[in-house]
């Protein structure tokens, strides 16, 4: 596995590099954003580790520079910052995660890992079936997700978002269920994590914010898909 590390403070960067290192992951580490560019550029990467207040192009820039070339491998933030609107900027930019300084290092290894296994799961093929409502195509067999025939790329993240509801289309599922069988990990009543993921996914969907298709909010409650 390929992970690019971007901090531009050099004791931090090694830090995570000599963690990573020692789970046998092959680790691309710089602390200018232009190198690591080139790098997003010419390498085949499997996640990325990206400083917020990097200089130069910042973190945020470069997670929609990642996004915005189509590459759909899972993004995790660093961050001294935090304040709500700035893990709410990351997500919506495609961040998968965000963890804010100091942090343990066998904790942003655990993110790590469950990042991969959400990624890979993502890209290996399985014989289930298509699951099709009205005009929206999930095919879990290629983790492929159309419209109309049309492409939507997606994020694994935003995938399994979205197959968690389809799957339980007929039923309000809420944002505390959702977190924690998506993200497996601990719901907190502050998080709005989930509300930014739906967002984006809507707008790949091309949904009427007012009165979405596909994915409704039941107020109070949380997401549902109808049948």
């Amino acid at each position: 596995m390929n992970i690019l590390v971007l901090d531009d403070e050099k004791e931090i960067a090694d830090l995570v590099e000599v963690y990573l290192n020692n789970e046998n992951y092959s680790i691309y580490k710089f602390y200018k954003s232009e190198e690591a560019m080139k790098c997003i550029d010419t390498v085949k990467l499997d996640l990325a580790i990206l400083d917020v207040m990097i200089a130069g192009k910042d973190g945020f820039e470069i997670c929609k520079y990642i996004r915005e070339k189509e590459l759909n491998f899972p993004i995790i933030m660093l961050t001294a910052k935090v304040e709500d609107k700035d893990k709410i900027a990351g997500l919506t930019l495609g961040a998968d995660d965000y963890i804010t300084k100091p942090f343990n290092p066998l904790e942003l290894v655990a993110r790590v890992k469950s990042a991969l296994r959400r990624y890979t799961k993502y890209n290996e093929k399985n014989e289930e079936e298509l699951i099709y409502i009205d005009g929206l195509e999930i095919k879990r067999e290629t983790h492929q997700c159309l419209l109309y025939g049309k492409i939507v790329e997606l994020t694994p993240l935003e995938f399994d978002i979205l197959l968690y509801l389809a799957n339980n289309r007929g039923h309000v599922v809420s944002s505390e269920e959702l977190f924690e069988r998506v993200w497996k990990e601990k719901y907190l009543d502050n998080n709005n994590t989930v509300m930014v993921h739906i967002r984006r996914i809507r707008e790949k969907l091309k949904e009427d914010k007012r009165n979405p298709k596909f994915i409704k909010t039941v107020w109070g409650v949380g997401y549902k898909i109808e049948k």
